[in-house]
């Protein structure tokens, strides 16, 4: 069980998109969800918002656990579905940071959204501070939301390495902690219900911090009248990627090791070298165990993943259970290369369109449109607090 997250209301869903064409592997459904999918693929009106915050160029991970889904969210919308996704730069400065790769950084993961197929004329994609409202109804929300609630958090424990189990109470801790990084989730919340969203696309370490914003809004609904919606969690059907150089844990930008992880952008070159040096192990032949072989199950989760034809894992397995590693690894690292040529050819040109305006030209627009769907909420929420 997540702290702080109410498995009883139902607000936690597994990943279902507004389809347009219905493709769900079958399973049982439950009662609240064949009425949540009654629901999505009705004419009512749906709004999607999801953040990404702007460290570079995104890892594998990072795309298939999250750029992928938000792509088929966006292609399988019904047309009346709003679709928003920010960089979320106000966050990434709660740990410091150099201002100039910052900037870098920001345009670098805008590139990456494009180049893994956003589309800006359906999708509303923009940087996070380009829009005050955000820090506005942060501040406004702040003033109801739970202390108490925040300081059971995980995510600033883990950020500060500190035990599940610290308290403010402890001298240490108050130490390290700063208030951008304890409050974070008020903006997260601002982000979220700014703009009416009713889904939030996120991964398991997520959850939390969409409860957190549900509890955000009902506070606000009890003292000012229905203005937020409490928006549902979508969670992501995809498997997690883990480190090439540890396939215990995820992989990840912080693992001191660059070749733990592949960047959507590296050369067939980068992902043939990283691919040879992850830990796989000894025994014979190509076998799916997480378990007893979670190194070459990782590799086989990543080909699955990226396979043009979506040959699944069993399939996989079936085809090269009698290939050495050495072997095996050579097909891993085409697969993977080819499933990111398109983007990464995307994205070096993107970066270069029309000498660097053109990224300026989106996020601009971005911003502009941003701006005036959160300017409806937040004049509701002025209105009710006296402003």
């Amino acid at each position: 069980m997540l702290p702080g997250v109410n498995h009883a209301n139902r607000s936690i869903i597994p990943f279902f998109p507004f389809m347009k064409k219905v493709r769900v592997r079958p399973r049982h459904t439950s009662h609240y969800e064949k009425r949540l999918l009654s629901s999505l693929r009705s004419s009512s009106s749906h709004v999607i918002f999801s953040g990404i915050q702007p460290t570079g160029i995104p890892h594998l991970g990072n795309y298939l656990g999250a750029l992928q889904q938000w792509v088929r969210l966006q292609n399988e919308a019904l047309p009346n579905t709003k679709v928003l996704f920010s960089i979320v730069d106000l966050h990434a400065i709660t740990v410091n940071q150099d201002a100039q790769q910052l900037q870098k950084w920001k345009r670098q993961t805008l590139a990456t959204l494009l180049s893994v197929g956003l589309d800006p004329e359906r999708a509303v994609i923009f940087y996070q501070s380009s829009v005050p409202a955000h820090t506005e109804l942060m501040w406004i929300l702040g003033c109801t939301a739970s202390t108490g609630y925040l300081s059971r958090m995980t995510q600033w424990k883990t950020k500060l390495a500190l035990a599940d189990s610290a308290s403010l109470l402890d001298q240490t801790t108050r130490s390290k902690l700063k208030l951008g990084l304890f409050s974070y989730p008020v903006l997260q919340a601002a982000d979220i219900l700014l703009y009416g969203t009713t889904h939030v696309p996120v991964g398991q370490d997520q959850i939390q911090h969409v409860e957190f914003t549900r509890e955000c809004a009902n506070n606000f609904n009890a003292l000012h009248g229905e203005i937020f919606v409490e928006p549902i969690a979508l969670l992501s059907p995809a498997k997690r990627v883990m480190s090439l150089r540890n396939p215990l844990v995820k992989m990840s930008k912080s693992h001191e090791d660059y070749r733990s992880r592949i960047l959507i952008t590296d050369t067939p070159d980068d992902i043939r070298m990283k691919v040879r040096r992850a830990m796989t192990d000894s025994m014979e032949g190509v076998s799916f165990d997480e378990l007893k072989r979670p190194g070459v199950s990782n590799l086989l989760s990543i080909m699955a993943a990226l396979d043009r034809q979506r040959t699944s894992i069993d399939e996989l397995v079936q085809k090269y259970s009698t290939l050495g590693m050495h072997d095996f690894k050579d097909k891993v690292t085409i697969t993977i290369s080819d499933g990111l040529a398109d983007i990464r050819d995307k994205y070096h040109h993107l970066m270069e369109a029309d000498g660097g305006r053109y990224l300026e030209d989106i996020a601009v627009e971005g911003a502009r449109k941003a701006r005036e769907q959160a300017a409806i909420i937040l004049e509701k929420v002025r209105h009710a607090v006296g402003f």
